[in-house]
């Protein structure tokens, strides 16, 4: 099992940033994916940034060149920095954690952005 904790959403202005935490917990294998899905409100979740635990990355081609993703494989978070958020970034974000095995979720964030 593996549980995960995120933190940092929250309410912002058009062009401003965030930065979302998700700290992972349990039984982390050493090959695995961590990142990050959003889901706005009558829209199907969606992918927003992955890193393996190697470092390759892969961004949803909204995102691209504005939200960067970072991890610590020692202390099993990844970070999602978010800068010139638009208000079409609104929406619940969730942590997943993918391996091998198994994959699990948090239980998401919210992120308004107001224009």
């Amino acid at each position: 099992q593996v549980q995960l904790v995120e933190s940092g959403g929250g309410l912002v202005q058009a062009g401003g940033s965030l930065r979302l935490s998700c700290a992972a917990s349990g039984t982390i294998f050493s090959i695995n994916a961590m990142g990050w899905y959003r889901q706005a409100p009558r829209k199907q979740r969606e992918l927003v940034a992955t890193m393996t635990n190697g470092g390759s990355t892969v961004y949803a081609d909204s995102v691209k060149g504005r939200f960067t993703i970072s991890r610590d494989n020692a202390k099993n978070t990844v970070h999602l920095q978010m800068n010139s958020l638009k208000p079409e970034d609104t929406a619940v974000y969730y942590c997943k954690y993918a391996d091998a095995w198994s994959d699990y979720w948090g239980q998401g964030t919210q992120v308004t952005v107001s224009s």
